[in-house]
């Protein structure tokens, strides 16, 4: 609870921080070190252990510049089209009677690592730790001076502003 609440008094500077500014919203910068990728992590089983509780780690083949940011989806169906359906991580789930299990991930320049957790045990539902396919989205932190039109929890609207072919995805 006190990471959500560190968050969430950091996105009201940020809100804050923004709504106060002056500068023209059209000034780009460029980052030319960075390009967007799209890594998949297909069909995979969460790990345990006593110290991160449910996890699952992978690491990059080179390692990011100080200059990317990871974005991370989880893939929760499809469509009726077929397309997939992906949901932005860090996210909260309600189950049933009160049950709330949470995903959740960290990175750093050479690794991701991604937890599972929630306030039962939430081993007793294996739907929601077995057999999972995330999303790894990397992209530059410095693609404008202003991201505001831009969804992070929406992937569609990230793959649309950063320009991504999304037909191109390598395993991570």
């Amino acid at each position: 609870m006190k990471k959500y609440f560190t968050l969430m008094l950091i996105a009201m500077f940020g809100i804050i921080a923004i709504s106060c500014d002056n500068r023209n919203d059209d000034v780009l910068v460029n980052d030319n070190d960075t390009y967007s990728v799209v890594l998949d992590i297909n069909n995979v089983n969460f790990s345990y252990n006593a110290q991160d509780g449910y996890f699952i780690s992978r690491s990059f083949t080179k390692p990011l510049y100080n200059t990317d940011v990871v974005l991370i989806y989880r893939k929760t169906g499809t469509a009726s089209d077929g397309s997939p359906v992906w949901q932005s991580i860090p996210r909260t789930l309600y189950l049933n009677n009160g049950n709330e299990l949470d995903y959740d991930f960290d990175f750093t320049k050479n690794d991701i690592m991604i937890y599972a957790s929630g306030n039962y045990d939430i081993s007793t539902t294996p739907q929601y730790l077995n057999t999972q396919t995330f999303r790894v989205v990397l992209v530059p932190a410095s693609s404008g001076a202003k991201n505001a039109n831009v969804d992070y929890s929406d992937y569609n609207s990230v793959i649309t502003y950063f320009k991504i072919d999304d037909s191109k995805v390598k395993n991570l």
